[in-house]
């Protein structure tokens, strides 16, 4: 028996050598990674219409544009020329970049929105483009793999509920695991050299992780912007990054390196500032679609996640799901007995009704414990609006569910038509670029252009700067207003 496993364990460990192994094309060493070029393309493309679905992209020809321009260039002067790279400005407020295997990176409106010129932005896009480079988002994955991670998107909910999530697939795992802080470390390194190479001033890399830094204090140090908790700050990264790019400048004096803080804020006037109540939008506990036009009424505390196919809840504890989406379906009926069939039903309680004067089918079902999963419970109402079926379920153990049957009842047959046009008419905020016309503080521009004093040190971190610092005639500034 002993040399029977030892035979097994050769045969399994040559295996991993022959299939597992390659060789890092920022190191040149050889590393395990369990999945070949193809297959880590293929892992990209399966996540890239995931990610979107998620997040939406944002509509801005200019900066889908300009961030295709740059992105390109990046890419062929680095270690992974022949990739065919994709790279997407998505449309959600979070302050983030990410990236993918096989070439997909993508930026959030929300980081956009907080660079104060071109050399940042490349800065973190170099970054972002020495995650793939180095195979760092393979690296992670494969450590999913062997730990088989299993995550929800955005909201924490217990595992046996993740059938009546929108649960995340493979790919889209990566969003969510965290880099280890020398890969940090050596994606910082790529990105000044990346960056460098095509031309923009790394210095002002370092500039962008310290207005991070300043956003997660400004939260109590709490709630870390998207980008630290997913990228953790390695040890002095601001002076490691501004070592690195004044290095890459003495080694190459006749460079010319840009910062076009101008055209960079140019570009981004009149981008979407902070959540987007067009997309929906909670406010008192009540869930607000203007555009569909219909309000919700929601359990007060509970998380919250709003995708562009999907509202979800989940109790603080994770012991109950709510959730809102759209059933293809002809009627409310038939999106029912669509549930049943496709999760193997056990209907308890079934009836037509209306809501609020709308069409609706209710249903209470139960789901037979598994091997991986107590029994659950499920209600769910389907309502019929303007041709759309709206599915509305609640789920919980069924040792549980009676403690939640009164919230999700509540809040389910809240569900109205929206006809406040005071919400059916919210706009976005947006940041919109000032000229300053004369030699005065931040603070003392702000209060020029009448941003409220509430949100001053939001806008001193904004703009990069300090309220006290001066800012002379003739500089562009941001500002946010409607």
């Amino acid at each position: 028996m002993r040399s029977l496993l030892h035979m097994v364990w050769v045969v399994t460990a040559a295996m991993l050598i022959t299939t597992g192994c390659s060789r890092n094309p920022v190191t040149g060493k050889k590393q395990l990674t369990l999945m070949s070029e193809q297959q880590e393309i293929a892992l990209g493309k399966e996540a890239d219409p995931q990610i979107i679905a998620q997040y939406g992209l944002y509509e801005d020809k200019v900066l889908q544009d300009f961030i295709n321009e740059k992105g390109k260039a990046m890419a062929a002067i680095s270690h992974r020329p022949k990739l065919e790279y994709n790279f997407r400005i998505v449309d959600s407020d979070i302050i983030n970049a990410f990236a993918v295997p096989g070439g997909y990176v993508y930026f959030t409106r929300g980081i956009m929105a907080h660079f104060n010129d071109e050399a940042q932005f490349a800065g973190v896009l170099g970054h972002e483009i020495g995650h793939i480079t180095a195979r760092h988002s393979v690296i992670q994955q494969r450590n999913a793999m062997l730990g088989n991670i299993g995550l929800i998107a955005g909201v924490v909910i217990k595992p046996e509920l993740a059938r009546f999530a929108e649960t995340a697939s493979q790919g889209m795992q990566l969003l969510f695991l965290k880099f280890g802080r020398d890969d940090e470390k050596q994606s910082d390194e790529l990105g000044v050299e990346y960056s460098s190479k095509i031309g923009y001033d790394a210095t002002h890399m370092a500039d962008f992780f310290t207005t991070l830094e300043r956003q997660s204090a400004r939260a109590g140090g709490g709630n870390l912007p998207e980008f630290l908790s997913t990228h953790p700050n390695p040890d002095g990264r601001h002076d490691n990054v501004l070592k690195l790019a004044q290095d890459w400048k003495t080694k190459n004096p006749t460079a010319s390196l840009a910062v076009n803080r101008n055209a960079y804020l140019k570009r981004i006037d009149g981008i979407v500032y902070g959540p987007d109540p067009r997309q929906g939008f909670l406010e008192n506990s009540v869930f607000y679609h203007p555009e569909m036009k219909f309000q919700w009424s929601v359990p007060t505390g509970w998380s919250y996640q709003n995708a562009p196919t999907m509202v979800q809840l989940a109790e603080k504890n994770g012991k109950a799901l709510l959730q809102l989406s759209i059933a293809k379906a002809a009627n409310p009926r038939e999106a029912a007995q669509m549930l049943v069939t496709n999760n193997q039903l056990q209907v308890l309680d079934a009836r037509e009704t209306t809501v609020n004067g709308l069409q609706a089918y209710m249903m209470v079902a139960d789901v037979p414990a598994s091997q991986q999963s107590p029994a659950l419970r499920i209600q769910t109402y389907y309502i019929q609006k303007d041709q759309l079926i709206y599915q509305l379920l609640g789920v919980s153990t069924t040792t549980e569910f009676s403690a939640y049957v009164s919230s999700f009842t509540q809040s389910m047959t809240s569900f109205r038509n929206l006809t406040d046009q005071e919400k059916i008419n919210r706009k976005p905020e947006r940041v919109r670029i000032k000229t300053v016309s004369q030699d005065l503080t931040l603070e003392q521009q702000l209060r020029q252009y009448n941003q409220p004093a509430s949100r001053f040190d939001e806008l001193a971190i904004l703009n990069g700067m300090q309220l006290k610092d001066k800012v002379s005639k003739g500089t562009m500034i941001k500002t946010v207003g409607n």
